[in-house]
């Protein structure tokens, strides 16, 4: 099939069946400069998902980052000690290290990153919970706060 002989209407019913065609075929067209047979609405939306990658995992490892400083301050004594608190600390750095990474490839998120910390504090706290009900505690018997308790400085440059 030569790409011009799709359809709009085809090629937007591609997006969902099979992205990977749908995907060469818009790149053909842009290479072909025929950008009135391009799938504009799934093409600028699946941009905006990339840029947005990077970010969510940015998020992701800060939301692993506040879950364990705050396992650290106030869960060593349910999980067994300083031993847990080894693997947290581990586990934080390790963190810290792969948010330096993508920042340095990604100097934007930079200014980005630290106004997700709400956000990854929301993911951190159903970590908490999920923690806490897999060792048999029940949740509402802690005081897990509604806010995140770390700034964005704490959460990247605490010593541990």
């Amino acid at each position: 099939m030569f790409v011009k002989d799709i359809s709009k209407e085809e090629l937007k019913q591609l997006y969902d069946k099979d992205f990977p065609l749908w995907a060469e075929i818009n790149l053909q067209l842009l290479k072909e400069k025929a950008y009135e047979l391009v799938d504009w609405e799934n093409l600028l939306e699946e941009i905006e998902d990339m840029a947005k990658s990077d970010l969510k995992a940015c998020i992701s490892y800060l939301a692993i980052i506040l879950e364990h400083l705050y396992k650290i301050d106030n869960f060593k004594h349910l999980a067994g000690g300083e031993l847990a608190g080894n693997k947290w600390r581990k586990s934080v750095l390790t963190s810290r290290n792969n948010i330096l990474s993508i920042l340095e490839h990604y100097p934007s998120l930079k200014n980005k990153l630290p106004e997700e910390l709400n956000t990854a504090w929301i993911y951190a706290k159903g970590y908490l919970k999920n923690w806490l009900i897999e060792n048999d505690y029940n949740p509402e018997d802690f005081n897990i706060p509604a806010q995140c308790p770390y700034t964005y400085q704490e959460a990247m440059e605490r010593k541990l």
